[in-house]
């Protein structure tokens, strides 16, 4: 009979599809979201655009309705326009939630399959493996070494145990399985579980405000005051000179509507969903926002060696017994029964014999069904051998203890079979089973093998030790005491190979690779050698070495360490807080529930979600879709791509509301006519504001954003001469567009025409100025203009827009334009791009 180990089918797919429409999703009742209607209606609940609603309605009493509709259209075109954002980015985060929503494990069609856990049904069998979160109420159908916390529910910190002889046999809906695997019948879903009546569990993904977008709104509110005063000096200004109060009011608040940019936080939500929806193409699933931020700061990744630089396609490959090692792609090892009955009946895979195939029928561990692969080629030869056994109580493995034991029953005789890493395995055994015959395993002798196991790691091959035991045992951890060796044998996980190159970027990047493993020290060596992260036998530290070490003596290795082996979850814990006590940015990865503590301590915990447990993909920051390397680099070089087009919006969008304020500012100081009236200004707002920022979110990342250092996580957003930029360039900008204005003065154009010319130049302006904006190391000459298609569509659009104004009749009347003739455009062109053409040949050469 076999336990526990051949799976039954569960429901077919069709019947959990039927079943579902019957009963339902199993999801809790979600907060009521706002409708679209009132997403438009809250673009209008901003004081300033209150008061220029107000002033239009005055401006329309007095007669000037032409202006007043117009104001009403543009500031609902800007209504429009904010409702997209905010539309598009809840519609991201939705998505993004359900992608982080939790998943389990459950057989459908005899097969395991990953689900979420919002498609489970009543009557499905879901497996349940230690740091799962159980998904649903239901009833054990079979279990070991079950304990679960319950605390959710009682408020009991201590786990229960659980089982199908006690009568314990319920699990409830978001408690967590501290220790042992089994199955579960689902007997109630959604709000009919226990976690229903009291809780909403589903785990979102956190819409807390980032740190950034703290300060921005902060620099935000700053701004607004500053604005408003200079606002208010052009106001009062312009009264002194005998112009109309209305008119001047009007021209005030435009100008302060234009000029604060109170888009800012929102952009900065705009561009860290639309850079999450990028990570998720490369299969990085961001949980929390403020965690993009950080990726870019990121200097140090430690990683998991099996399945993340490495292909996890483990292949059986040497035997070692009776003193001697075989290949198995060479030599026909003799049949030992003893060894093979220690690697299939100590294993958890899953069969499935419907199937046909080995690799159809095995389901489980990679480790674990190599050794079934490597031992039986024949379905049927497997399926007979796993007939005579019965498992009647099992300790699973620990990354503690570093083995597994079960003890089966055969024709009515227990015994206990053992495997796990050779060196405990070897520590806990007293005899040796050599050519069929029991002998005392010496000193000596455990010597001869550990230098084999040396050999077999050199060779980069995953080493395990294989022990049984006779006679009476004890149901407890002492079972794993004076046992007999059998031998060991060693398996291949070859390397990715887009890990090594993700590792040499990680180098030019700055970022130190360090590579994280509980296998032996040589196979960590031989593996990291070839993955470049190390040359040298002196970089690796075990966890041993790490037992003798002091928290200050660890936080001096940690500078040279890159490669740690043999190492358990607390060792994880102690390496992620020597890093960051030497000022590092630290990103980490871990799939078991013991993995959770270094998740969360880490700068950036990253857990896997393939193999990840329900626990550390709750405490990460980031869950890695396919447990690849390459992509916790793909998604440090995206976090620094969506701070870098976070600067570069700000840039602009600064430099452009400076440029405006400075232009009417200046022109009062001056006692100079208003070269731009209140509509224009709001055009201006609309026509260059909006569109062409938000396409800096999505620009491309700079050719060599990976070759620059990591920043400092403390490092404000205006670092690295962004302020300055931005003065300088919103100073010209200003500066140009008046003396614009002056000249078409100067040359004895009208009233209409000047502004014209002013307002040409100040879009002009801003539109060549964006394309500055998307390389803070590069000039215009140097970055490729169709590169980022949609900020080349929305300058179109702002240009085509300028032109409409001018050269349309009817809204040549509405925004008080005259049509440019040659000479006239000669103005515009010259001052709005000569600045540019000026900086862009400067940063060329520099750059040279």
């Amino acid at each position: 009979m076999i336990e526990e180990k051949v799976v039954t089918l569960g429901l077919s797919s069709r019947e959990a599809e039927n079943r579902k429409k019957k009963f339902g999703s199993n999801e809790l009742i979600k907060e009521k979201k706002k409708s679209a209607f009132m997403v438009f209606i809250s673009q209008f609940n901003d004081l300033m655009i209150w008061v220029l609603l107000a002033s239009t309605v005055v401006s329309a009493l007095m007669g000037d309705i032409a202006d007043a509709i117009t104001i009403v259209i543009i500031v609902v075109v800007n209504a429009i326009l904010g409702f997209v954002q905010e539309f598009r980015t809840e519609k991201s985060l939705e998505a993004l939630k359900n992608l982080a929503a939790p998943t389990c494990k459950v057989i459908r069609d005899g097969d395991m399959k990953v689900i979420n856990a919002v498609d489970l049904t009543i009557g499905d069998l879901v497996v349940l493996e230690a740091g799962d979160r159980i998904p649903a109420d239901g009833t054990l159908s079979g279990g070991s070494g079950l304990t679960i916390d319950e605390s959710l529910l009682t408020g009991e910190s201590v786990g229960v145990n659980k089982d199908t002889r006690s009568g314990h046999s319920s699990v409830f809906m978001g408690t967590t399985i501290l220790k042992g695997k089994g199955t579960m019948k689902v007997t109630a879903i959604g709000m009919a579980t226990e976690m229903g009546k009291i809780a909403n569990l589903l785990q979102n993904i956190e819409e807390e405000k980032t740190p950034l977008k703290q300060k921005l709104e902060s620099l935000g509110k700053v701004l607004v005051f500053l604005c408003l005063g200079i606002c208010a000096i052009v106001t009062v200004v312009g009264v002194a000179r005998g112009n109309d109060i209305g008119e001047m009011f009007l021209l005030g608040v435009s100008l302060a509507v234009a000029a604060i940019p109170e888009g800012l936080p929102a952009i900065v939500t705009v561009a860290l969903a639309l850079g999450v929806s990028r990570m998720i193409k490369r299969n990085a699933l961001v949980r929390k926002l403020p965690a993009v931020e950080t990726l870019g700061c990121t200097s140090v990744i430690c990683s998991d060696k099996t399945g993340t630089l490495t292909q996890n396609k483990m292949t059986l490959k040497e035997i070692y017994i009776d003193n001697k090692v075989y290949n198995l792609d060479k030599d026909n090892p003799p049949n030992n029964i003893v060894l093979t009955k220690s690697l299939v009946y100590c294993n958890d895979c899953n069969y499935n014999f419907s199937e046909k195939t080995m690799d159809k029928v095995l389901h489980g561990d990679p480790t674990e069904t190599a050794l079934v692969k490597g031992l039986f080629k024949d379905v049927k030869a497997l399926k007979n051998f796993l007939s005579f056994h019965k498992r009647v109580f099992d300790l699973p493995f620990d990354s503690n203890r570093k083995m597994m034991s079960v003890i089966v029953s055969e024709s009515g005789k227990e015994t206990c079979y053992v495997k796990g890493a050779p060196e405990r395995i070897m520590d806990r055994c007293s005899h040796i089973l050599e050519d069929g015959k029991i002998k005392p395993l010496t000193q000596t002798k455990k010597k001869e093998i550990l230098m084999i196991v040396d050999g077999m790691s050199n060779r980069a091959l995953r080493c395990l030790g294989a022990a049984y035991k006779e006679g009476y045992l004890v149901k407890d951890e002492s079972l794993e005491k004076g046992l007999t060796f059998i031998g060991i044998v060693g398996s291949i996980d070859p390397p990715r190979d887009e890990a090594r190159d993700a590792v040499l970027q990680c180098k030019l990047a700055g970022i130190r690779p360090i590579m994280i493993t509980g296998d032996h020290k040589n196979t960590a060596f031989a593996i990291a050698k070839s993955l470049s992260i190390c040359n040298s036998n002196d970089s690796v530290l075990t966890g041993e070495d790490l037992e003798k070490l002091t928290d200050r003596d660890l936080e001096r290795e940690v500078k040279k360490a890159k490669v740690f082996a043999r190492v358990s979850p607390n060792h994880k814990l102690r390496i992620v807080k020597a890093l960051k006590k030497n000022g590092n940015i630290v990103a980490m990865t871990g799939d078991g529930v013991n993995d959770a503590p270094a998740i969360k301590e880490a700068d950036i915990g990253v857990s896997m979600g393939i193999s990840g447990t329900d626990v550390t993909k709750e405490a990460s920051s980031m869950i890695l879709m396919d447990d690849n390397f390459a992509t916790i680099v793909a998604a440090v070089e995206e976090g620094r791509v969506i701070y870098d087009n976070i600067r570069k919006f700000i840039r602009y969008l600064l430099s452009c509301n400076l440029g405006e304020v400075l232009t009417m500012f200046l022109a009062s100081l001056f006692y100079l006519p208003n070269p731009l009236t209140p509509i224009q200004i709001l055009f201006v707002n609309l026509a260059t504001d909006g569109l062409p920022a938000i396409a800096l979110g999505v620009d491309p990342a700079d050719k060599d954003i990976m070759s620059q250092k990591p920043r400092k996580k403390d490092e404000s957003i205006f670092a690295r001469g962004l302020t300055e930029k931005i003065l300088v360039r919103g100073t010209l900008i200003g500066i140009c567009t008046l003396t614009s204005f002056i000249v078409g003065q100067y040359f004895g154009f009208d009233l209409k025409t000047s502004r014209t010319i002013a307002l040409a130049t100040l879009v002009m302006s801003q539109l060549i100025h964006v394309f500055e904006c998307r390389s803070e190391r590069h000039s215009i000459i140097e970055i490729k203009l169709l590169s980022n298609p949609y900020l080349v569509g929305a300058v179109l659009v702002s240009i085509t827009m300028i032109m409409s104004i001018m050269y349309i009749p009817f809204l040549q009347g509405v925004f008080q334009t005259q049509a440019l003739n040659l000479l006239e455009w000669g103005i515009v062109m010259f001052f709005s791009g000569i600045i540019a053409t000026i900086n862009s040949v400067f940063l060329y050469f520099k750059t040279r």
